[in-house]
């Protein structure tokens, strides 16, 4: 009996991650739009318009039996050039582990923002560990980013998650970050690098990009920096 509940606990949160490309993309454009509707709980608008790329994982999974971990699949969309138009998505999955004695799960929506070029340029190996190759924080929560600590507006992403409502800044430390190859070939219908579509802007936005970009864009049309400037 206790078998069949593990097991229907893994199916119950798994569904999700097994959602094709498109799917992922409308999931992406649903979470963020409905966090930025409650600006006084949501992303600060001056972070959003100077990010240079933003990452949306829904409902990333998280269990832990002795030993935790966590998995997710996510969207990351860049700006052209590093200060333009919102670019095409780029698809990702996001794991790591952490050691505790706890037992339970959680679905859990992950936001993160890119805030300068030079970490956009790291983000687009095959692989990278947050908080090791790229430094992180827990970002502010609210209208505006005034409180920041310099430890948040110094770090080259800033991470948010969101779990039963509950929307707040969290660090992604000792995460990793890998590209998906096969979700960005199921969506681009061809092998195509995350190098390709953030930093050179060489892939075209698919059709099931647009729900997407129109969120970003109502959002935050434009940022202040580009790929050259560090």
């Amino acid at each position: 009996m206790r078998k069949f509940g593990l097991v229907l606990l893994f199916m119950t949160f798994s569904i999700p991650l097994f959602a094709n490309s498109e799917t992922q993309l409308q999931k992406a454009a649903n979470v963020l739009n409905e966090i930025m509707q409650t600006p006084d709980q949501g992303i600060p608008h001056d972070l959003l318009t100077k990010a240079v790329c933003v990452g949306v994982i829904p409902s990333e999974f998280k269990g832990a039996f002795i030993v935790g971990g966590s998995y997710g699949r996510g969207v990351l969309v860049c700006r052209k050039g590093g200060n333009g138009e919102w670019g095409a998505p780029s698809l990702f999955t996001l794991g790591g582990a952490s050691v505790g004695f706890q037992i339970g799960g959680k679905a859990t929506d992950v936001v993160f923002l890119v805030m300068n070029p030079s970490g956009v340029k790291k983000l687009v190996a095959d692989s990278v560990k947050l908080g090791a190759d790229l430094s992180v924080a827990g970002g502010p929560v609210g209208r505006s980013a005034e409180a920041a600590t310099d430890a948040e507006l110094h770090a080259e992403i800033l991470s948010y998650s969101r779990s039963r409502g509950l929307f707040a800044g969290v660090s992604l430390q000792g995460a990793v970050l890998k590209q998906d190859w096969d979700d960005n070939q199921q969506l681009y219908g061809r092998r195509v690098s995350a190098k390709e579509i953030l930093v050179d802007g060489a892939v075209p936005a698919p059709a099931a990009a647009r729900p997407l970009d129109r969120t970003l864009v109502k959002y935050s049309p434009r940022g202040g920096q580009r790929f050259g400037e560090v």
